[in-house]
């Protein structure tokens, strides 16, 4: 078989290169070693946070290293006496030449958009925040600059209107799962294929910040709707809603609706309803469906108006 006597090293991090680890893993590719994030302290600092390839690897077995440097003579020196044949990444850190390099088969990173669109560290993110109506993985060949290189492989899905960013990138993640394995059996048996990426404009997808989180309520209830979406069920958008008595309540909001409705009244006001939250944006009233006040459990709208006395949400993104 193709995969007997192969060596892989694979890197990654979060949940969505778990799935195609386990893949690998549960075909009988051999696993030499998996290379992850060093451990992280928790946000109170009491407790390290084992990133989720961590976890998988020590329950299965699997060799682990945590390198601080990627660059650290003494972590390529360990990585290269390994005798890899093929590197997989997948949501790691950029790798630098002399660890991509080394495998005499190369490094294939899955990207999680249909490169040369969206790339940079929150490609689905940036997809359904930007209203796209499809989206997809990629397999490729790294190469020294960044999301790059010679595409092997692409498989395409819909973004449907209700989904938001957790739907999509759990259809991607086991997507992305498939085609990692019939790219690593491409190039086990010789019979890969690359081509370079098509020249021209790509869209930028960098990380997530604050900022992104905000919400400008005079900006149109499409944008304001595929901003919640891309952001759900995590960060989650924030608002600071100013209730009737005058006191301000923080909030992450993770659902939303549109509506046909015209907004009638300055940008960021609740519409006087007693079972919907409905708030005026930029052209439309757009609907609030699910939200976590401060210090509360995420609830809907409805139970949220049953505590609540809402008057308008504070604009604190907007242009200036």
């Amino acid at each position: 078989m193709i995969k007997e006597g192969k060596k892989i090293v694979f890197f990654g991090t979060p949940e969505f290169a778990v799935e195609s680890l386990r893949r690998l893993k549960d075909n009988g590719y051999n696993i030499a070693a998996v290379v992850t994030m060093p451990d992280k302290p928790g946000r109170r600092g009491h407790k390290m946070i084992e990133s989720d390839v961590k976890q998988y690897a020590m329950a299965e077995g699997l060799r682990l290293m945590q390198p601080v440097n990627l660059k650290d003579k003494v972590f390529q020196d360990e990585l290269r006496a390994i005798g890899a044949d093929l590197f997989i990444v997948i949501a790691f850190r950029m790798l630098p030449k002399e660890v991509w390099g080394m495998p005499p088969l190369g490094t294939f990173n899955l990207h999680a958009s249909l490169l040369p669109k969206y790339r940079g560290a929150a490609p689905i993110n940036r997809a359904v925040m930007n209203g796209e109506i499809e989206t997809g993985v990629t397999t490729f060949f790294l190469k020294h600059e960044i999301d790059t290189g010679d595409i092997i492989d692409q498989r395409k899905v819909a973004i449907l209107p209700e989904e938001n960013v957790g739907d999509i990138h759990d259809k991607l993640m086991m997507l992305g799962a498939d085609m990692v394995l019939e790219t690593v059996d491409k190039i086990f048996s010789g019979e890969v294929e690359s081509k370079p990426q098509p020249e021209g404009e790509f869209i930028p997808a960098p990380k997530i910040f604050a900022e992104d989180c905000e919400i400008d309520w005079t900006k149109t209830s499409v944008t304001i709707h595929n901003q919640v979406r891309g952001l759900s069920p995590y960060p989650g958008t924030r608002a600071v809603m100013e209730m009737e008595d005058g006191t301000m309540l923080n909030t992450k909001i993770f659902s939303t609706a549109l509506t046909d409705s015209e907004s009638n009244s300055e940008a960021g006001t609740i519409v006087k309803n007693a079972k919907r939250l409905l708030v005026n944006t930029g052209d439309k009233v757009l609907e609030i469906t699910e939200l976590q006040p401060a210090g509360k459990k995420r609830m809907e709208s409805g139970a949220f108006l049953l505590g609540y006395q809402p008057k308008r949400f504070i604009n604190e993104n907007a242009d200036h």
